[in-house]
This record gives C-alpha cells, structure tokens and sequence, in this order.
C-alpha cells in the first residue's frame, strides 16, 4: 500500500508519463558481458544498461542513486556521500562486486576483503553503466561471483564539443561538472573536471552534528590513431575526497556518535593499451597496461599527530587480449593477464605489508549455428602465488525463434574470488586460505508485444557459495588458532542465493513510456540458514517521465525496499522503506537547460545499516549546457 500511495503521487505529479528502460533497447550496445562490443539482444547474461540520457533526466549525483533501481542489485551506506557505501548484486557479499572504470578493475587492494567502497563515486562526467548480474570470472577474474559494475566516462567526439553544469541546493551542496571532447587529426580525446561539496548530514543517526564531503574529480581519455589498424588507447580517471565521519562510543552497545574525525581518500587511475588489427579486421589485438592506486587516511583533530591510521592499495596489470572471427558464425575471444597487488596499512599499533601476484589465461568462444541462436562457452586458469590454481568454467545461450520478439536465455557460471592481502597477511591473517568459489545458474525469457511497445522480462537464478572467509574467534592455543588469542581468517562459511528479477517495460507512444521493475532476492548462510546481512528480499522501482510539447520534462523515481538484518545472526532488523524523488527540466534556447528535483519527498526515515542516518528530504536546482 505504501508504495501505491506513492506511485500515484508520482504519476498526479508528471501525466503524462515517460521512463528510460535501461533493458528496452535491443540494438543498444554494451562491452562489459563480452569484453568487446555487442548487441544486448545477443547477449545472454542478465545486462542493464543506465546510458548518458538517463543519467542526465535523472539528475542523481551519486553512482548508487542510479544502482538501487537496478533489478537484483541492493546498496547500504553508513551515512551520506563518501561514507562506506556497498553494493550487493544478487545477494552475494559486496567485495564479490567487480567496479570498473572504463572497463579497469578498480576494487581496493588495501582494503579488509578487497572490495570498493562507492561512498565517493560521483556521475560527474560518467557516459554510461553497465550493470552485468551473475559471475563473470571465466573474462573478469576474481571476485566477479556476484556480478559487475562498469562506470564508462565521457567519449572522445567527431566535432569539437563543451558540455558543463552547475548546481545547488539542500545542506550547502554545490556542484560543477565540465567536459570537453574533440577530434584533432589523428588524435581524438575527451577530458573533464568536476567539484561536489555539501554540509551533509550526520552519519550516526543518534547524532546533530553535520558530517560534510568534498570531492575533487578528473577524468580523460586519448586515442592516437596511426593508421586504421594501429591505434593507441590511453585512459585516465582522478578522485580526492574528504569525508566527515563519525565513530563509535568506547561502551555497549558501541554505537556509532558524533566525533570530529574525518577520513581523505585519494583515487588514481590509468590505461594505456595498443590496438592492433591484423587479417583485414578478422583478428584484433589488445596489449594493455593498467594501474590503480587508493589512498586511504583517517584523522582525528584530538589526536597528536591527527592521522592515526593510513592505508594505500595498488595494482599493476599487464594484459593481452585477443578476438578472432574464425568463420562468420564463430568467433573466439582469448587473453593472458598478470596482476600484481600491494598494499600498505599502517595504524592502530601495527603496520601490515603485502604483496602478491596471479597470473590467468582465458578463452572462450561463441558461435551462431542457425539464425536466432547463440551459443558461447569460455574457461579460465587462474595461478596464484598464495593459494595455488583455480579452474572456472562458463556457458550460455540464447535463442529467438521470431526476429527478437522472443527472446529465450540461459547460462550457467562460475565465479570465485581470491582471499584478500589482508585476510592473508593482516594482523588476524591466515596464509593458506583458500579461493571463495562459486557456482550458478539463470534462466529468463523477454517478450515483446504491440509492435514492441510493450516489453516483459523475467529471470530465475540461483547460486551457491563455498569456502566463504569469516573471521573466527579463538578459545584455544590450537591448529588454525595457535598463536592467534584474538582471532583470524578460515574458509567456514558457505551461502546460496535465488531469486526472481521481473521488468515490464511500456511505450504507447514515443513520448509515453513506464518502466516498472521486481526483484525477490533470497541469499542465506547455508551453515545457520539465516538472512545475509543487508539483503533485502524484496524490492519494487518505478521510472516514469514524460517530454512536454513545450520543452519540459517532468518525472519520478519510486522505490520500495522490504526490512532486512543489519548483522550477521538477525539480531538487529532494519525496516522497509519507500522513496519517491521528482524532478524537472526546462530547455531555454538551443544550448541551455534548466532543471530541479526533490530527492526523498515525503522525508522517509530510515537506515540501511543500523544506527546510521540517511537523507531526507532534499531539493536541488541548476543549469547546464552544451555546445
């Protein structure tokens, strides 16, 4: 009932009504399921698709706001922008989600499971995300069990363009963002800036105290094309933020209270791969080379010197990829890569250094035996220098009996994830742990009906996870425990996922579209049987606007999401909530747009780890441009 009330509102609010289906498009492109450009209508794993017109309507300015109206995907946050942010795709745990940028792995070395923290990821400047569900490790490697999450930042154009914005609004909160993209001869590049900051709010729902952020961003890409077969690829993306953040009391029940900390977290990424097609196109090369850096601080004023804990992760690959058309309905893609992880922790009394490598080799192909069939099956070897060799193995297909009017789908994957540099060197650390390992399956079919003005999708996907690490507890001086009183590491858990993720999609007219999505999501610990932590069952989304006659664009954003526990052992419960955000948008003149939007309209309280504040209500306003 909640969310009809809600959805009504909406609706009174915007009639007619439109919505981007970040699913609808058949001839949309994507590069993340395949490692290369394809058509979303002959990919068989579950893809959405949020491109530059979406994000722009939508108006959100962190990454997550646009990933919680994703089917399958749940996010929690310890307060507002640039606190601990996870993204769980599919019920799997939040560090068995790959982050990419423009297709660069970009999950932190340094930190605890090896996972990324979307606190500080802004839309500044972001072109696209690529949302793949399902694991993805026999072409993305470790930690690709839950799914990907690939962020692709603005283009190089033809012609020479300038696009920018400026906004403000609730708590203080300033925004700019500027691109400039153009081609130059042989040399076609793209490059841009963005600054956000904001008062905030508190982090520790007990709290009054503001807990403000600030982010410094950049991002660039360059392509020097030697000849129509030769080209060089360099890519660069750049992130400063400072955070306030809060801590917890030093008495029971240890919840989070307002302190004068704050935490610096410093991102660096770069690429620089060579292209090379040899065989009139029919093999293409990539040699690429990748490198990531985090930076992590944490200060308190209180404390002489104020840093007390300092963290940097970094990563090194060297790739090569390769993607041959063997016949016209086969095709192979292949590719060695070597990895080298570092990190630096030092604080809280120690100091932890770690390095390790892998080396993995990958190969897959796809085939096309009859009109409306697709068939692909790949395989991957992963040595590592701490655990040894892991083996995964993928397949999938995909089948249309009538031109894509129905589309029938079905894959079964494995994933796994290697232990992270500090659950193997840490101060709890355990050096002969073994990979988290996972094997899945999905199945879904899309219809669509009225000359493809209508579109339902549904999915069924289940998963199991073995060898999951859990911190123990040690009670005696013996095996695994011996010299560790406090505690470490072991490959003790195991968990399984299911779920079903339901779209329908409406177009009446080019201007009248409804997108609706549902997703019923159940991942337990198969040692207790209990709910994971922060997973949700049950979400609902509902994406709707509409473009006046006149120029205006109205809109709104509904989402529901079910109670769920915020800690492992379903101690603490977290309720459901609603969230109903507005928005609008007025061109004035070729170049100019005016827009608003009131994020959380009927200031919905809520929390999606417990004791931790969210946003209420919020409106903002501003303008951008475009030449």
């Amino acid at each position: 009932m909640r969310i009809l009330k809600a959805s009504l509102a909406a609706t009174v609010f915007i009639l007619p009504v439109a919505a981007q289906a970040d699913e609808a498009d058949p001839n949309t492109i994507v590069v993340t399921a395949g490692r290369q450009e394809q058509k979303l209508s002959e990919v068989a794993q579950s893809v959405s698709v949020i491109d530059s017109q979406e994000i722009t309507r939508r108006q959100s300015i962190a990454v997550t706001d646009l990933l919680r109206t994703v089917p399958g995907v749940r996010v929690s946050a310890t307060g507002g922008l640039g606190n601990l942010t996870s993204v769980f795709i599919r019920g799997a745990n939040s560090d068995h989600t790959v982050a990419l940028i423009d297709g660069v792995k970009i999950n932190d070395p340094s930190s605890t499971a090896g996972g990324y923290d979307f606190g500080s990821l802004v839309t500044g400047n972001i072109d696209r995300i690529e949302v793949v569900r399902g694991s993805q490790s026999v072409l993305w490697g470790s930690q690709a069990i839950g799914g990907i999450v690939n962020v692709i930042t603005k283009q190089p154009t033809e012609d020479l363009t300038a696009e920018g914005g400026a906004e403000y609004g609730w708590r203080d909160t300033a925004r700019l963002v500027g691109n400039v993209a153009g081609k130059f001869g042989p040399v076609s590049a793209s490059v841009g800036g963005n600054f956000q900051r904001s008062d905030g709010f508190s982090a520790a729902t007990a709290g009054s105290e503001k807990d403000g952020y600030r982010n410094y961003g950049a991002n660039a890409k360059v392509n020097v094309a030697f000849t129509d077969a030769v080209s060089l690829d360099l890519r660069g993306w750049y992130s400063d933020s400072k955070t306030d953040i809060d801590g917890s009391s030093f008495v029971p029940p240890y919840e989070p209270i307002d302190t004068p900390e704050y935490a610096k977290v410093e991102q660096w990424v770069a690429y620089a791969g060579l292209n090379a097609a040899l065989f009139d196109g029919r093999l293409r090369n990539r040699f690429g080379y990748a490198r990531t850096s985090t930076r992590r601080t944490l200060y308190d004023p209180t404390f002489t010197p104020a840093a007390y804990f300092d963290s940097k992760g970094r990563n090194e690959r060297f790739e090569y990829q390769g993607i041959a058309q063997i016949a016209d309905a086969l095709e192979a893609t292949f590719g060695a890569e070597t990895e080298k992880s570092r990190l630096l922790n030092d604080g809280f009394g120690s100091t932890t250094r770690a390095s390790t490598r892998q080396n993995s080799f990958y190969g897959q192909l796809a085939v096309k035996p009859v009109t409306g069939l697709a068939l692909t099956g790949g395989i991957r070897r992963d040595d590592h220098d701490d655990f040894g060799g892991k083996t995964t193995v993928a397949a999938s297909g995909l089948f249309t009996p009538n031109d894509g009017a129905t589309t029938i789908r079905a894959s079964y994957s494995e994933g796994f994830k290697a232990p992270s540099l500090y659950q193997l060197y840490g101060d709890y650390g355990n050096t002969v742990l073994r990979p988290e390992s996972s094997r899945g399956w999905e199945a879904g079919v899309t219809q669509q009906l009225v000359d493809g003005r209508m579109e339902l999708s549904a999915t069924w996907f289940q998963r199991n996870t073995r060898n999951l690490v859990d911190f123990i507890g040690c009670d005696d001086d013996i095996g695994i425990c011996e010299d560790r009183p406090f505690g470490t590491y072991d490959n003790v858990a195991r968990a399984r996922a299911k779920g079903l993720e339901a779209t329908v999609t409406l177009r009446p007219t080019d201007a009248f579209t409804v997108q609706g999505a549902y997703s019923w999501v159940k991942s337990e610990d198969r040692t207790t049987g209990l709910d994971l932590a922060r997973r949700p069952r049950h979400s609902v989304s509902l994406l709707v606007d509409y473009g006046w006659a006149f120029g205006l664009s109205t809109g709104a954003t509904v989402t529901q999401v079910s109670g769920s526990w915020s800690s492992p052992g379903e101690f603490r419960r977290l309720e459901g909530y609603v969230l109903v955000d507005l928005r609008a948008a007025l061109p004035i003149g070729d170049n100019i747009e005016l827009f608003g939007r009131v994020e959380n309209l009927f200031n919905e309280r809520y929390e999606t780890v417990a004791d931790y504040g969210t946003a209420g209500r919020a409106a903002y306003g501003g303008v951008r441009f475009k030449l």
